[in-house]
Order: C-alpha cells, then structure tokens, then sequence
C-alpha cells in the first residue's frame, strides 16, 4: 500500500529511536534534573511563580492549595494534579525541606510517613526564603518564554540570591541519569562561595574549611571521616553514611536506656519502629527489650535493653546494622547548567556557576535599571526646559493648534519629552516643584554612575555580591547547622549468636523432609511418641543442640546447607517443609543433618567409594542456596557426611558386597571442596558406609533385640589394608543394614 500524503515511510527503528531521544531531552530538561542556577525543576518553579502571581507573599493570608494546584495545572504545567500537589506538599514540609519554600496551613503529613491532607482542606502562602529566591523578576535579570499554550509567560529562571540547589538539594530520576544532592547549611555555602570569589582556583579539599558536609532538616549525625567527604564534593558522586542521634540516659539503682532525639534523613519514623519491633518479636536482637515511641512534635524514640548488663555499645552498634538508624544518603550533582547541559558537578563547579550566574544577574539588574534612570532623565530635562521657559510654553500651548510640533521644534525636544510637558497638571507648575526635580535628577545622575561603574568593572561586581553575600548570611545566622559531623568507625562486625539465647532444642527430621525444633532435649526412649503426618514418619536420629547452634544439612546432590538452631519452627504440630528455608531440589535426598562447628572434622564419602576430608568452617553455607561440597561422578551420589570424632586415627568402610575395609586416616586428603579419593574398590555394587575411629578401641555394634546387648572387634588385623584396597568380608555379627549403627546409651 503507497503511503499517503500525510504519511512519511521510515524504518521503524529510525522512527522509534527518533522519538524515544525527544522524550528522553524532554524528561531529562523539563522534568528530573534541577537547575544548577534556582536549584528547582520546572514543576517547583511554576508552583512559586503561580502563588506569586496570587500575592500569596509571606504577609499575605492563605489560600487553598486546590486553588494554585489549579492555576498551575491549567496555565504552566499540563500534568496530574496529585504530582503537582505533592511536589507543593514537599517544599512545605519542614522534615523535607532544610528550608521551605511554602508555609502550608493544615495537614501536610509528617515524619511518620503520613500522607497530607486533600488540596481542598489544606492552605498555603510563600515563605520568606521563596520570596528571596524570586527577588528581581521583575528588574529585568531573566528571560521570560510562553507557555505551552502561548496564553501567558513564565521565567526561566529564579534570580534571587539564595543558593537553593545546595541548601535544599534535590532528588530525581530522568532518562539513563539521576540527580541526588543532598542539603546544606546557607552560612556554610555562603562563606565557601565568599572564598572562591576571592580564590577561583582554590582547591576542592580547601572548601571542606566552610562546607563540613550536608546539614540535614531532621539532624543527624554524619560518620565519615574528611576524606570520604572531600572526594564525594571533589567528584560530584558517592554517598554519605548518616546516623540517628543516640543518647544514653542512667537511671536510678544503675538502670539505663537509650533514647533516639534524632532519625537520619529520609527515614520514616513509624517503619522505623516497626521494624525494631520486629527485631524483638523475632528475637533476631535478644539484648533489646523494648520499643516506645514517646515523640510529640520532637523525635523521642525509647530503647529499652535486656538488662542493665547488656554493653550499650553493642546494642548501638548493632541497632545501626540491622535497622535504618544507620543509613547511606548518595551524591550525585547532575545538574543542568547555564546551557541546560545536564552533567555531574562538583562542589567547586556548582558554588562557581551559582556565583557566576549571580553576577550575571547583578549586571542585568544594573543593566536594566540605568535604562530605567536614563528614560527618566530624559523627562526631568524636558521638564526643566520647560521651566525655563515657562510663559514662553503656556502661550504655546493656548495659541497654538499643534503646540506638540512648534515646542519639539523651537526647544528642540524629544517626542517623549512634549508630550510629558503636555501632560503636566498645572499645580506642577509651581516654584517648589521645579527644585524637587533639580534634586531628582541630581540624585538619579550620581546612582547612574555609580551603576555604570559597576557594570564596567568585575571587580566592583564581585565586592558587591560579597556584600549582599554577608547580608544574607546575617539574614541565616540563627539557623545552625543541625547536622553533627563526627567521624566514627564503620559498626563492627557482630557475633550475632551472641544475640541468641541460648535454649536447648531437639531438631527432628520426617521422611518427606518437614522439620521442627522442640523445646529441651528429648531423651531417645521418647522418639517413639513423637507424631507425624499422616504416612510420614522420623528420618534418621533427633539430634541435640541449642538455639546458637548452626544445623547441617547434607544432600545426595554434593550440596550442603546450613540453618540456625534459633530459626527452626516450634515443636508443635509438624513443623514446615525444610524446603521452605533452602533451596533443596525436589529429586534430591537429604542424606545427614548435623550439629556443625567451624572446628569440626567432616568425614564426606559418595556411592562411588570416593571421600575426602573436611572441615567445620568448609560446609557452613550464608544463603538459602547453599554450597557444592562434593564433586560427583556421572550416576554417583553422597551416601555420608559423618563427623570424625576427636582422637580418630582410622577409617572403616564397608561395601555393599559386605566386604569391610580399614586403613589409616591420614591417607585421606583434607579438602574443602572436591571428588576425594578412592575410599574402597568394588567389582559390583558401591559403598553402604563408612566411619572414622580410634583404633584401639575397635568397633563396637548392637547386637539387635531388647536386650541392649552390644558386640566389639578389638582385632582389626584382617581388614587393614591401604586405602582402595577391596576389603576382607565384615566379622560375624554385623548389622545386616551393612552399617555402622551408633550403640544407644539410653
């Protein structure tokens, strides 16, 4: 079909990259990324322009947010009305904001991740930091564009001398980039761009003698040291790492808990809580008690220890790994420039072009209000010619037609200025008015060259934007800096079983792989009694271990896997599914579950008569996936993972041609991981078990029934060999499971 005359025939490829670029620019430009001059996105600056244009000054009454939710929507921002109005929420919120921009009245949320009331409850008006950024608009500083309609204006940008972008940071996602700017102290930012006005090319390290770091609005205590901090500002990317504020209060008879005064910035105080409670609930933090949240309108979280024995650095520390107490806030100063170039900054660049950009602004102003000056000098001359000459212009006036024309001509005046004369009230014709306009254009003359020296000369320019600096430095000097900067060590590494207390526990394991862990330890004439679902019953022996204890679990696959003892289920009802908390695969068995150390001995074998030895520290696995520890040959399968009993010399291995094979331990490598060596050799079958002894003790088996009657071997002669050897048939009496049985000792 031939493409119509409306239609364009393109790759598609072309068509799509084409349009995807301009929604990126579009994103990118007009919507994420905070100019580096206001240090606002179009949304904010359109939000304070319309409340400007409403009078909402900060001496004026509120008005309802609906009512310049509306404006905005309708006349400078053509989006949803909910993302407008929660952006005018945030620049209200004294939680968000180091210096809010809105004065709301009414519900605008809180710290405890509240949401704000609806636009049609709530009032605003500006505040007096928003009317110093918006100072000079209309002095002729900035340029001015059309809305999207064309219907109204709006300026590109705020001239005001407040360094917002640093002050109040911003946050955003955009196409393929960030922006994350963390805020600062005004005096702070001040006195650093007062030293590179005087230093240029100071060094990026230098300005850490005025900018510490962020000063966030909720506090804080900022733990990194000055060199972190410096190369964060000097590359315009990293992080911060931002700490609540802690204090330690003793009370009476020894006693003494900890009370959060402050909560690092960004975080919600109500899941903050909420999450320490879980912590307790849990019992993932046994040395922590209890939670209260005692806050009004300032922060007062309580932390109530276990006992008053319980090292209050240790609770600190570990509350800072496992909650939000502690928290990294990142950096990122991608910014758009004077160009509305987007790019990473650093904090030199970003002081530089803001002062460069306040300069400019000066020059303009200057600029703008010589013209201004010069327009009025051109009047007042008029006027005093007309003085001069004063019976001269009112017979003008009264004979003649076009007294316009005959006075421009004999007075030589300008259009402008006749027609001022013309427009003259006759009480202006007295003696004292014409002294009042000799004074005005004196007065107006000396300001104009004053204004012109200023605008030729950079130097006069930069001694008085460090004048207006200094004013407004003065103008914060009662804010201080809310954030503690204090270098501190990263929270130390934690032995969290430590945390655990310490319970005797029965770890019972069914066929089909449910487990659980009943309180105390069931002694082994009740594993009768225990009950299982239907068609289930007990795998293996129960073993006995505590709540710090680390449980192993071997597979025939060659994995391994560990759970803490304190994170079983209960004993009552069945237990769960062991599959519930590793990620065993369902065609394999469980083949050995033990209690497991870092100093423990492993004695690993596969179906191939193939083992090795290994350690404790070897099988502990971090993650539900847990750890290959046996290297498996085509068919083959782990038939053990037994512990080697201290003092063990031997290893006894029996095949399931009930040949039974014995040779020194030592000829078994130690291995971390791996396939091992051959153990024992079969013509058919493989191997039904093995185990690691003394010696000198000779192996012992029960004999079977209820008499508890047991068998020892203290002559092992027949049955040493070297290793892979085939073995000589097992004693008379041997269990015919083909096993080494444990002998039950009541």
């Amino acid at each position: 079909m031939q493409p119509t005359e409306s239609e364009i025939e393109v790759p598609f490829k072309d068509a799509l990259s084409e349009r995807y670029l301009v929604y990126a620019l579009s994103t990118i430009t007009a919507r994420s990324l905070p100019d580096v001059r206001d240090g606002l996105k179009p949304v904010h600056r359109r939000l304070l322009w319309a409340m400007r244009l409403l009078k909402l000054d900060p001496a004026s009454a509120y008005k309802k947010c609906a009512r310049v939710v509306g404006d905005v929507i309708g006349k400078y921002h053509p989006h949803g009305d909910q993302s407008v109005y929660d952006a005018m929420v945030r620049l209200a919120q004294d939680f968000a904001l180091r210096y809010p921009l809105v004065d709301g009245q009414g519900n605008f949320g809180n710290i405890d991740g509240d949401n704000a009331a609806a636009y049609r409850y709530t009032e605003a008006r500006l505040t007096k930091t928003a009317e110093r950024l918006m100072t000079g608009l209309d002095e002729g500083t900035v340029d001015y564009r059309a809305t999207y309609n064309g219907e109204e204006e709006e300026p590109e940008v705020f001239p005001g001398l407040f360094p917002n972008l640093l002050a109040n940071g911003a946050s955003g996602i955009a196409v393929g980039m960030a922006t994350s700017i963390p805020p600062h102290n005004v005096g702070e930012l001040v006195e650093a761009v007062i030293h590179l006005i005087d230093n240029p090319h100071a060094e990026d390290r230098a300005l850490m003698d005025f900018v510490s770091g962020p000063d966030f609005p909720t506090g804080g205590v900022l733990v990194d040291n000055r060199d972190t901090i410096a190369h964060a500002y000097a590359t315009g990317r990293g992080s911060f790492r931002l700490r609540a504020k802690i204090e330690k209060i003793t009370e009476k008879g020894g006693g003494w808990h900890l009370v959060v005064n402050e909560i690092p910035y960004g975080v919600q105080k109500s899941k903050l809580i909420e999450s320490i409670a879980d912590l307790i609930a849990l019992k993932k933090l046994p040395i922590l008690a209890d939670v209260r949240d005692e806050s009004d309108e300032a922060v007062r979280i309580v932390l109530e220890p276990r006992s008053r024995t319980v090292d209050p650095a240790l609770l600190e520390e570990s509350l800072y790994k496992l909650t939000e107490l502690e928290v990294r806030f990142p950096l990122n100063l991608n910014v758009l420039d004077k160009n509305r170039t987007p790019g990473v900054m650093s904090l030199k660049q970003v002081l530089l072009a803001w002062a460069d950009f306040q300069i400019e602004v000066l020059v303009r102003r200057s600029t703008t209000r010589i013209g201004k000056i010069d327009d009025r000098l051109e009047l007042l001359d008029g006027f005093l010619v007309a003085f001069l000459n004063l019976d001269r212009v009112i017979e003008i006036i009264r004979t003649e037609d076009e007294p316009k024309a005959v006075m421009i001509a004999e007075f030589k005046l300008t259009d402008r200025q006749a027609e001022a004369i013309l427009n003259m009230r006759l009480r202006s014709l007295r003696r004292l008015e014409e002294m009042e306009i000799g004074r005005e254009r004196e007065k107006l003359a000396k300001e104009r060259e004053e204004l012109a020296k200023l605008v030729e000369s950079p130097a006069r320019q930069r001694t008085r934007l460090k004048k207006d600096l200094a004013a407004l430095k003065d103008a914060y000097a009662a804010d201080e800096r809310r954030t503690v900067v204090m270098e501190q060590a990263p929270a130390r590494e934690i032995d969290w079983s430590q945390m655990i207390e310490k319970e005797p526990i029965t770890v019972i394991l069914s066929q089909r792989g449910w487990i659980r862990a009943m309180k105390g330890h069931v002694a082994p004439s009740e594993y009768e009694t225990l009950k299982f679902r239907e068609g289930d019953e007990l795998w293996g022996t129960p073993i006995h271990a505590q709540t710090t204890d680390r449980i192993l679990i071997a597979a025939d696959n060659g994995r391994v896997y560990t759970l803490g003892g304190d994170k079983l289920p209960g004993g009552r009802g069945f237990g769960e599914p062991v599959r519930l908390q590793i990620d065993l695969e369902a065609e394999s068995e469980i083949v050995a579950m033990l209690v497991v150390r870092p100093d423990l001995r492993l004695l690993a074998a596969s179906s191939d008569g193939r083992g090795f030895v290994t350690t404790g520290e070897a099988v502990i696995a971090e993650t539900r996936k847990g750890k290959q520890l046996v290297n498996l040959r085509p068919k083959a399968k782990v038939a053990l993972l037994k512990a080697v009993p201290p003092g063990a010399d031997a290893v006894a291995v029996i095949g399931e041609n009930r040949k039974m094979l014995i040779f020194k331990l030592d000829e078994l490598p130690e291995l971390g991981r791996g396939a091992g060596v051959q153990l024992q050799r079969y013509r058919d079958g493989g191997l039904s078990d093995a185990m690691a002894f003394t010696a000198a003790d000779g192996i012992t088996w029960p004999l079977g029934g209820e008499t508890g009657r047991v068998r020892s071997e203290t002559d092992l002669t027949p049955w040493r060999a070297i290793r892979g050897a085939s073995g000589r048939i097992a004693p008379n009496g041997f269990p015919r499971s083909n096993r080494f049985e444990p002998v039950k000792n009541g």
